[in-house]
C-alpha cells in the first residue's frame, strides 16, 4: 500500500517537473509561446538543478515500480 502512494506522489512529482523545464525549441513548447524567448548562453543553475531533480525523482517512481511489480508477482 505504501508503494503505491509513493508512486502516486512520485508520478504527480514527475509531471510538475518537467512541466517546469524550460522549451528547447522545435516542439509543443513553440505552440504555446516557448519558442519566443531567446536563450542567452547555457542552461542556468536553477535549470541544471531542476534536471537533477528530475532524475532523482525519475530513478525514484522507476524504482517504485519496480518494486511494486515485484511485490504483485510474489503475492501471486
Amino acid at each position: 500500500m505504501g508503494f503505491s502512494i509513493a508512486l502516486i506522489v512520485f508520478s504527480a512529482l514527475m509531471m510538475l517537473l518537467v512541466l517546469m523545464h524550460k522549451g528547447k525549441g522545435g516542439g509543443l513548447s513553440d505552440m504555446f509561446g516557448g519558442g519566443m524567448q531567446s536563450s542567452v548562453g547555457g542552461s542556468s543553475v536553477a535549470e541544471r538543478n531542476l534536471d537533477r531533480i528530475t532524475i532523482v525523482v525519475g530513478l525514484l517512481w522507476f524504482a517504485c515500480i519496480i518494486v511494486l511489480g515485484l511485490l504483485i508477482k510474489t503475492n501471486n
